[in-house]
């Protein structure tokens, strides 16, 4: 089996992201009406946003990818980066993907100055945590959400 490659999230990946972000959304049982999709996908690669991507490669199909998201913070001068969804093709889990996609997404931002990268995860996601663990410190802090219209 081949080496996992990965490389910054380009316009011309749209049909190799769509699997993989559907995979992320239905691991969290969530679903996005298309447009958001579409949306989400511009951001990552426009250029125009402070935000983009990564994609994992083995022998040449997509499996898996990481977004990120660099946002001011009161706790530096410098801006903070968000990992954010991250996923792996689960028949590749554990092959070093997900290590490989963190690993970028931290060296993007330390090429950015930012201040930290961070994460979050489901308390039930036991086999990424695993990873997590391995990788980063647990911060202890609990997420809180207030949906809004």
């Amino acid at each position: 089996m081949s080496e996992i490659t990965i490389r910054p999230l380009v316009a011309s990946d749209r049909i190799a992201w769509g699997p993989l972000w559907q995979g992320y959304l239905t691991f969290y049982k969530s679903s996005l009406p298309e447009d958001i999709h579409d949306l989400t996908f511009a951001r990552l690669t426009g250029g125009k946003e402070p935000m983009g991507g990564f994609i994992a490669e083995r022998d040449g199909k997509a499996v898996g990818i990481v977004h990120w998201v660099t946002h001011r913070t009161t706790w530096s001068a410098k801006d903070i980066c968000y990992l954010q969804d991250l996923f792996v093709s689960p028949d590749i889990r554990g092959g070093g993907g997900g290590r490989k996609l963190i690993e970028a997404v931290r060296q993007m931002a330390e090429a950015k100055d930012c201040f930290r990268v961070y994460w979050q995860t489901h308390e039930t996601n036991l086999q990424a945590r695993e990873l997590y663990d391995k990788v980063a410190d647990l911060s202890g802090f609990l997420v809180y959400r207030q949906p809004l219209g």
